[in-house]
């Protein structure tokens, strides 16, 4: 049946199967039409309309979208115009300070318009944005400057005051600009963006610069994105420009997707079609924040509204005042908008999806959706730092239908799953989850050993217990990864670990996640201390926070008077030890 029969007939769903609506939206002169290329001498399938680069990404926008309003920060607003002309005016800095292609610019700040500026500044001539996490602690931030080797970084006040003292660590670096700062910045290698960007309310009357003249393909890279493994250090995953530019069009595929599932026509935007809006409730630094919801609302025209940190009551009153038609990125700020005992009180009506992935959601919670919000599609989605963000998503009737489900793969990629000895294993049964496709970044930065165990034949190996069905929706089972997910932030055991053993009483300590209604899970830890020692709970807690951003650190601590439960190889028995954290 096709969507126009469907249309005409009586209603039913899906009005066409999942790889009909596929194959209809990737034929030959379609929106989405695929092409094979080869990347690091492997076939892979991508989009042949995709944007070439980021840059191409930009100055589209410019030039379709130039008065529309892009970046709402409180009392400030910036149209796409004034963006593309504060990011010019600062490539044209790093231009003139001798940044070329290939170097590496830190971005570490709160989400800020200058972010955005900052942002793709950087990437139209041709150096790597490394984003790093903005709740870092000051090592953690010296780590990250250092392991990327960046010449230049961006950061905000706050973040100006963690990396001060650790700047001598950091060899490389050779300007730090710093954004919104309240004092003087008496430091040689200090300067403030405002003297290269002006602040917000100048940017549409800075000069109109020309882009930088620099060659720019697909396979440069863009981004270094920070990820964790299970040694704790973290790992930069490398992003090419064709990485990012393919999940700028995941959005988009996924509404047309639906659409032909619900038997309606595809949507066609043109020059009169209403402005969609975005609240941005997770960070820039996230590959979410960055390459789907940053970079895809510069693709799309979208409007993005910031906030300075997630609050239910401030998130309702600007989803009412913008007239937010999309909000999510983690399954926490879906939990706490839908449940809110002030919901009632605000207009928002304008919303017609909530949205994200990056966490464990619960079955529930699409319940809970479509009982607060009946017109609203809840949508949701798998992908890793790894994947540039998207890799499997959905949205509506399809994910109703299958709550435990993280959705069908993009067209363009690949997924199976496998025993453990890397054999493909039939529809629903259980293994690890093992992924190809253009959006899958090319390695590690500067951890040739790492790549090379994650990075096989072309495939990623996700390290996540999976299965498929027939149908080709993934269900995550459990992660083989010793890591949780706490609101969306990945929280690795062993970093946690190893900051509870630098106490001095600690002799040993394992970390465990605790299931949690809207945050999916919170770490907990239990320790043994060594003989005649003492440490309190608090003791402890306030131990790892003075180590550790405040997300990692364990929300309960249990003292074992016995020595963690091993097994003959030695690895610590969490399953046992979850027990004593059992209400």
């Amino acid at each position: 049946m096709t969507a126009g029969e469907a249309a005409q007939g009586a209603r039913t769903w899906p009005a066409i199967s999942l790889a009909d609506a596929h194959r209809a939206l990737t034929a030959p002169g379609a929106p989405f039409e695929m092409e094979e290329v080869a990347i690091d001498g492997f076939s892979v399938r991508v989009w042949k309309n995709a944007p070439p680069t980021l840059r191409d990404v930009f100055t589209r926008a410019r030039t379709l979208h130039g008065p529309k309003t892009f970046l709402v920060y409180e009392d400030d607003r910036a149209t796409f115009d004034a963006f593309a002309r504060a990011s010019l005016a600062f490539a044209h800095e790093l231009a003139r300070i001798g940044i070329a292609k290939g170097d590496r610019v830190a971005i570490a700040m709160r989400n800020l318009p200058e972010w955005a500026a900052a942002f793709f500044g950087t990437v139209i001539g041709g150096q790597i944005a490394a984003a790093l996490n903005a709740w870092w602690t000051g090592p953690e931030l010296e780590y990250g400057l250092a392991d990327s080797g960046a010449r230049v970084a961006i950061v905000d006040a706050e973040r100006w005051e963690r990396i001060r003292p650790h700047l001598d660590a950091c060899p490389a670096l050779e300007r730090v600009y710093v954004a919104r700062a309240t004092g003087p910045l008496d430091h040689p290698l200090a300067a403030r963006l405002e003297d290269i960007i002006g602040t917000v309310a100048d940017w549409p009357a800075l000069p109109d610069r020309p882009l930088p003249e620099v060659e720019l393909g697909p396979q440069d890279d863009v981004t270094i994105l920070y990820t964790s493994g299970t040694t704790g250090s973290p790992k930069g995953a490398i992003a090419t420009h064709r990485n990012a530019t393919t999940c700028v069009l995941a959005a988009t595929f996924g509404a047309a997707r639906r659409a032909l599932r619900r038997g309606d026509a595809l949507p066609v935007p043109g020059p009169n079609t209403p402005q969609r809006a975005t609240l941005l409730g997770v960070p820039f630094f996230h590959t979410t924040g960055c390459h789907s919801l940053l970079c895809g609302a510069v693709q799309n025209g979208i409007k993005l509204v910031l906030m300075r940190r997630f609050e239910p009551e401030v998130a309702m009153r600007l989803i009412e005042r913008e007239r937010c038609n999309t909000a999510g990125g983690v399954p926490t700020i879906a939990w706490r908008i839908v449940e809110h005992p002030a919901r009632e009180r605000y207009d928002l009506s304008s919303l017609d999806a909530l949205t994200y992935g990056g966490a464990p959601a619960a079955a529930d919670l699409v319940r809970r959706i479509k009982e607060a919000f009946p017109k609203v599609a809840p949508g949701c989605g798998w992908g890793m730092t790894e994947t540039s963000a998207t890799f499997t998503t959905f949205i509506g009737e399809d994910y109703e239908a299958r709550p435990e489900s993280s959705g069908p793969a993009l067209p363009v990629c690949d997924m199976k799953i496998v025993d453990e000895n890397g054999e493909t294993l039939p529809p629903d049964a259980v293994g690890e989850l093992v992924v190809k496709g253009p959006n899958v970044v090319r390695g590690y930065w500067n951890k040739p050993q790492a790549t090379a165990e994650v990075f096989v034949d072309g495939w990623l190996r996700t390290g996540d217990i999976a299965r498929i069905d027939a149908e080709g929706f993934l269900y995550i089972v459990d992660r083989r990864k010793d890591m949780l997910i706490r609101g969306g932030e990945n929280i690795y055991c062993i970093e946690v670990e190893d900051a509870l053993c630098r106490h001095p009483a600690v002799v040993d300590a394992a970390v465990v996640g605790l299931a949690h209604r809207t945050l999916g899970e919170e770490p907990a830890a239990v320790v043994t201390l060594r003989p005649g020692a003492r440490a309190s709970e608090e003791e402890l807690r306030s131990f790892v926070a003075a180590q550790l951003a405040a997300f990692k650190v364990p929300v309960r601590i249990v003292v074992s008077e016995e020595m963690l439960p091993r097994n003959v190889n030695g690895k610590i028995l969490k399953p046992e030890l979850r027990k004593l954290f059992a209400p």
